[in-house]
């Protein structure tokens, strides 16, 4: 009791004692404890479209370098010659230890260092336990948790060996990990068995990781995003497109890319923020079918 009255306390003298409140300019929120983006190196997975492709623009407009990890080289090259000189494209599987350090060596050849990872790349097969054609695929399964977990976890860990070596700024703070769950590690739906095991095991590994980081001073994060406008649904059907919108209470459409680099953007820019796993979904959360 004593602990919060001193909180609340504190908070109602502040306000006694002036008659106007002062509302700091957005750019003194977190001042110099803060990770600088402009002029700094942040490596993005699956950055040659939807998710990944919004935060690499947002990033590039802010000054800063990245590194777009894909597959998909027609796209990840378009990408990089759209954005300028302040992006590169490395086509590299990222649950494959040796493709996913030399995309991550060459990165630090060609800017010095980077201070930030943001894992997008992922599969979202569909895949029923018990199908009309029998059991599910042991492959199927296998490969889901592969890309999704194993992969995410492989780039983290080659991330933070690279990032424990950054010279601190003022707040101790050596860099920023920010991996990409799902709601469905939460409420995963009819036919995500494979999908909701990988998202979640992004959710758990979170915390611990992030506790062990912290004397790095390396921060772990995760978003989790909803129903987003990714190629795949964009895809869909207008009507279909819709029907998912207006499952989200609110805003009741699809969640837009810029919306998640919006995200990622002020986590880099909160250095309180750290070992979280953060919804980004309007409030869903998702029936079973």
């Amino acid at each position: 009791m004593s602990h919060a009255s001193g909180i609340h306390g504190f908070g109602i003298q502040c306000f006694r004692r002036s008659t106007s409140l002062a509302v700091a300019r957005p750019d003194t929120y977190f001042g110099e404890t803060a990770v600088q983006i402009q002029h700094k190196g942040f490596v993005i997975t699956g950055g040659g479209s939807g998710l990944g492709a919004a935060t690499a623009r947002r990033l590039v407009e802010r000054g800063a370098s990245v590194l777009l990890v894909d597959l998909d080289q027609d796209a990840g090259t378009a990408l990089a010659a759209e954005l300028g000189r302040n992006a590169h494209f490395a086509k590299a599987d990222i649950s494959d230890a040796t493709s996913a350090e030399r995309a991550l060596n060459a990165f630090c050849d060609t800017v010095g260092a980077f201070h930030g990872l943001i894992n997008c790349a992922g599969v979202a097969p569909a895949e029923k336990v018990l199908g009309r054609e029998g059991p599910h695929r042991l492959e199927s399964f296998a490969r889901t948790v592969q890309v999704n977990l194993i992969g995410t976890f492989n780039m983290v860990r080659l991330a933070a060996a690279c990032m424990a070596r950054n010279t601190p700024e003022t707040d101790g703070e050596r860099g920023v990990i920010i991996n990409t769950a799902s709601v469905a590690a939460f409420d995963g739906q009819i036919g995500q068995a494979g999908y909701a095991a990988s998202k979640g095991g992004v959710v758990a590994m979170t915390l611990p990781i992030a506790r062990e980081l912290a004397r790095n001073g390396i921060r772990v994060l995760a978003v989790a995003p909803g129903i987003m406008e990714t190629p795949m649904l964009k895809g869909m059907p207008t009507e279909v497109q819709d029907a998912l919108g207006k499952m989200v209470p609110f805003p009741a459409r699809l969640g837009r890319p810029e919306e998640f680099a919006g995200l990622v953007l002020h986590i880099l820019e909160n250095t309180y923020l750290n070992g979280e796993v953060i919804r980004l979904d309007g409030a869903i959360r998702m029936a079973a079918r």
